[in-house]
């Protein structure tokens, strides 16, 4: 068997059992792909899918056939009873490979099985063009569903266009669901006010998306808010008495309330009409039987306008109640719920009310994540999937090691407990600035791990074949390379959310925004007792930086390290042929790189200095620093419009343009 230190191509996610001969074989320049009837795929698919890459390596164009009176160097079957041991694979999405000179042959224990095999195939073409190592692959996957979660609502709605790329890629590392996060991003009908100028996504593209997915063997699941999450329209002239705090409907628009303040008050009749409308008119859409409700983070819920109905019956009580009546709704018209774990788990009496046939979405983020809460819900005897994260939210360079260790974590955890699956999330709070092509490496780590969460894949290793497989990079030292740029974000998008936010617009401190970073939570209330007054947006900022004094002092040091990675970079990413994620990369290390100088600037302009009056702390020119910025913020909208639609790339533009008049101000 060759070794992997040198093997020059890699299998992602790397298969069970392989055996790797010491021959190769040769594609020959014109043959043929026989695809059986049997296998289930009506437009011959997979058959193209093989042509496509082969044409693109190769550059020669193969045939397409069925049926046994044609023959074909690469044979797509179904097993017959014989091919599959059940205890060796027998189970769903299983399939054999086998590459010699007599050709290739791919037999799956479903269409799903085939499916998977022709992706092992496509990813060994891809890196080693006409000439395949002869080899033999038995390989099944662990978890029966395999899934990728997107926002496409906190500021960033994709085209349909990428979100068929990102299907394909999903495809390609033998993802089988697929679910789009929505709260106000869908043309419902009725709700104009809610989902004006955000670009939803409409009926069409859902049906259309629905079909492409399917062709590929994904399911796509609908998933929608019900409950939480629904800021935007709580904010709204038509439906803001809904809500638990209306009085707030004309606040100033804030990434961070939006995280926060978005319940709806359930003691109102008139919600349950709202999610059940919602609900009804989305699930037409779709051919999956599952439908994911979300339900999460409530974190109104009893303190607004149900505040008497939860001093009543208790707020577990009212949550248990309004969840359990969309479950029921749902399971009449035979459909499977799924909803967010995280208020049953916080809440345990919770779980013993949920019906057999719901799902709860465990999601557990934290790098060092125990499996307490996965335990506790396979103790209770629910079902559930276990969520682990990509790590890209509210930065511009994806948090690699963090998703490498929750992914990794969270997959063995969700196999020892009999969870039915992985969902790896990637979410686009405070705006969605991360750029979704910025996930891959995370996307990858769920696709292996939700296929082997028992094998021992280093993460190291893991990197070298991502940059391999996914980006055609000889060096294996792409990933690597973005992994160490990611580390030196000192000063990130949420930190300047956060310090710009702490202005509530009128020039006083929004105490919403203050109490959800750490160093001020803990002092407002003192503050108040102790001086009578309101913290004021300069003694909340000066607290907040000051908090930072000794992580900013990285700065220099990080900014050098970041402009070592884009050197180093650069001649890889131009050998890979693939001038969208080298535009987004650059797009993104320049942006970390004026984030930190930012930090660096309000630093100084807090007069958090101590000992560095010399050497790297200097004083910046902070005009010459806010017109970077803002030249910096229309290379980055070019790149926004490669994946997505406007949406709210506004909001990113105006804080960067904040940003930048802070800057001008301070300067003064």
């Amino acid at each position: 068997m060759a070794s992997e230190n040198t093997r020059k191509w890699a299998i992602i996610p790397e298969p069970n059992s392989m055996t790797v001969g010491e021959g190769t074989v040769l594609l020959p320049y014109a043959e043929r792909v026989n695809e059986s009837i049997a296998i289930g795929d009506g437009d011959f698919l997979l058959a193209h899918q093989l042509v496509a890459d082969i044409r693109s390596a190769t550059g020669t164009d193969w045939d397409i056939a069925t049926g046994d009176m044609w023959s074909g160097f690469i044979r797509l079957r179904i097993a017959d009873s014989r091919d599959f041991d059940s205890q060796d694979g027998g189970t769903a999405g299983a399939y054999t490979l086998t590459i010699n000179t007599d050709g290739i042959t791919i037999t799956g224990c479903d269409f799903e099985g085939v499916r998977n095999g022709v992706q092992t195939l496509r990813q060994l073409i891809r890196q080693n063009g006409a000439v395949l190592p002869e080899l033999q692959i038995a390989d099944a996957p662990a978890c029966q569903i395999r899934g990728y979660y997107l926002d496409a609502t906190r500021g960033r709605v994709p085209t349909l266009a990428w979100l068929k790329q990102w299907a394909d890629k999903l495809c390609l590392y033998k993802y089988n669901q697929l679910q789009l996060y929505i709260e106000h991003t869908f043309a419902f009908d009725g709700m104009s006010e809610t989902w004006r100028g955000s670009s939803p996504l409409t009926p069409a593209d859902t049906l259309e998306f629905d079909q492409y997915c399917a062709n590929l063997g994904i399911e796509l699941v609908p998933s929608v808010s019900t409950f939480g999450h629904q800021y935007v329209a709580m904010r709204t002239q038509e439906l803001r008495e809904l809500g638990e705090f209306p009085e707030d409907a004309d606040r100033p628009f804030s990434f961070i309330e939006r995280m926060r303040h978005h319940t709806l008050n359930v003691a109102d009749d008139r919600a349950f009409a709202f999610s059940t409308q919602l609900v009804d008119s989305y699930l037409q859409l779709f051919r999956s039987k599952r439908f994911n409700i979300c339900a999460d983070e409530t974190f109104d819920l009893g303190k607004g306008k149900s505040k008497q109905e939860a001093q009543r019956v208790g707020v577990a009580t009212l949550y248990a109640t309004y969840v359990g009546k969309l479950c029921e709704h749902l399971s009449k018209q035979g459909r499977e719920p799924m909803f967010w774990g995280d208020i049953a788990i916080e809440m345990p009496e919770i779980l013993e009310t949920l019906p057999n046939n719901v799902t709860l979405l465990n999601w557990q983020y934290e790098p060092e994540a125990t499996d307490e809460k996965i335990q506790l819900v396979a103790q209770a005897g629910a079902k559930q999937i276990v969520c682990p994260a990509v790590w890209g939210w509210n930065a511009l360079l994806p948090r690699i090691d963090d998703a490498w260790n929750n992914i990794a974590r969270i997959a063995r955890y969700g196999l020892d407990c009999g969870a039915e699956g992985m969902l790896v999330t990637d979410w686009g709070d405070f705006g969605h600035v991360n750029d979704p092509r910025m996930a891959v490496p995370g996307m990858i780590f769920g696709a292996q791990y939700a296929w082997n969460p028992a094998g021992d894949t280093a993460e190291n290793d893991l990197l070298e074949r991502i940059s391999r497989v996914e980006y055609g990079d000889c060096s294996a030292r792409f990933v690597a390379l973005l992994r160490n740029a990611s580390a030196q974000a000192v000063f990130t998008w949420r930190e300047l959310v956060e310090y710009l936010e702490l202005d509530d617009g009128t020039g006083n401190c929004n105490t919403d925004v203050a109490q959800t970073i750490p160093c001020l939570a803990d002092r407002l209330v003192d503050h108040l007792s102790d001086c009578g007054n309101a913290m004021t947006v300069r003694e909340a900022r000066n607290r907040m930086i000051r908090n930072m004094a000794t992580t900013i002092e990285r700065i220099p040091q990080a900014n050098r390290a970041l402009q070592q990675c884009m050197v180093d970079i650069a001649p890889i990413a131009a050998h890979m042929g693939n001038p969208g994620i080298t535009a987004a990369v650059r797009i993104a290390m320049e942006g970390q790189l004026l984030l930190n100088r930012v930090g660096f600037a309000l630093a100084e302009a807090h007069d958090v200095r101590d000992a560095h009056d010399a050497g790297d702390w200097r004083p910046s020119d902070y005009r010459a620093l806010a017109r970077e910025l803002e030249c910096w913020c229309e290379a980055y909208a070019k790149e926004w419009n490669a994946t997505s639609q406007p949406s709210e790339l506004h909001r990113i533009q105006e804080t960067v343009w904040k940003a930048a008049d802070e800057l001008r101000r301070i300067s003064k």
